[in-house]
């Protein structure tokens, strides 16, 4: 009893994230992972462990690197993530830098409508675009008049063709995620000390050489923790390229779903879906082992 009265509620309380990550992440894991070296069968489970491969079956980690299908969609959706990142951190950092230079009761309001958007159903959301999207809308409208009016008029069109293209799958990935890269970069700029920007500007440089050099460099760990909070997430994206995107190009996370339901090639999909976690899981872990020494030699 002294033992649980001096660590026992310590030791309890740092127990229960690694026992909830063991049940919930790890487990899971490695069922996916021993499904991958499994043999699809037409049974139920369509996989089976046995026959001419008893216990592993590489096969499916051969076609992943093997046919087009599978690489061509992790290259998709590896640059749809990176395009979605890029447009999540350009619209994002003013947001976040004005975030922090309003005063307090004005800046709780604008961190309110940033929230916003997760108060309303996220396929709600995604339907709205795709209202937003059609050929009729006011907003493709909108926009159709505007590029007939920049461009020549041989290259004017009744509607810009939005729907069912990387376009929208990038557009519809950049409102959804875009609070994810707002909310770092501001928790990074918050902790900034303005005396440094006084401090530059007192000592003869311009403004955009006080953002360049002082404060820019100091909210990289926000840049990185945003980038990664959308990176990861979109790369993997299901709803979104399914309901906006092309089904030619698809992005891996749609590979995966067609992968169990449709083909009904559990071990396949597994594969995939190991080696999307190891291409996501990989970046972050170096990224919180340099951030770890980066803190550790202050």
């Amino acid at each position: 009893m002294n033992w649980f009265h001096r660590r026992g509620w310590r030791d309890l309380i740092i127990g229960l994230p690694y026992l909830w990550l063991a049940l919930f992440f790890l487990v899971p894991f490695l069922i996916v992972v021993a499904m991958s070296v499994a043999t699809k069968t037409p049974t139920a489970p369509p996989f089976s462990f046995g026959g001419e491969h008893p216990w592993v079956n590489l096969e499916t980690y051969q076609r992943l690197v093997s046919e087009p299908l599978y690489l061509r969609a992790f290259l998709i959706s590896l640059m749809n993530a990176a395009g979605t990142t890029v447009f999540c951190l350009l619209l994002g950092y003013p947001m976040a830098l004005g975030l922090t230079r309003v005063s307090r009761s004005a800046r709780n309001i604008l961190l309110m409508l940033v929230i916003l958007p997760f108060w309303t159903s996220f396929l709600l959301r995604v339907y709205a675009w795709m209202g937003l999207m059609g050929k009729s809308s006011w907003f493709n409208q909108g926009l159709t008049d505007a590029w007939n009016w920049l461009v020549p008029a041989d290259w004017a069109v009744k509607s810009l063709p939005m729907m069912h293209s990387n376009f929208a799958v990038i557009l519809v990935m950049v409102y959804t995620y875009l609070p994810f890269m707002i909310l770092p970069l501001y928790a990074s700029l918050e902790r900034l000390d303005p005396t440094l920007d006084e401090a530059a500007l007192d000592l003869g440089s311009r403004p955009w050489q006080v953002f360049l050099d002082v404060t820019l460099p100091q909210s990289v760990p926000g840049i990185i923790a945003g980038g990664l909070l959308v990176f990861i997430p979109a790369a993997g994206e299901l709803v979104i390229p399914t309901l906006v995107g092309d089904a030619s190009t698809p992005m891996i996370g749609r590979v995966i779903s067609d992968q169990f339901s449709q083909a009904r090639d559990w071990p396949m999909a597994s594969a995939v879906a190991v080696a999307l976690l190891a291409l996501m899981v990989g970046p972050t872990m170096l990224y919180s082992h340099y951030q770890a020494r980066a803190e550790g030699s202050k």
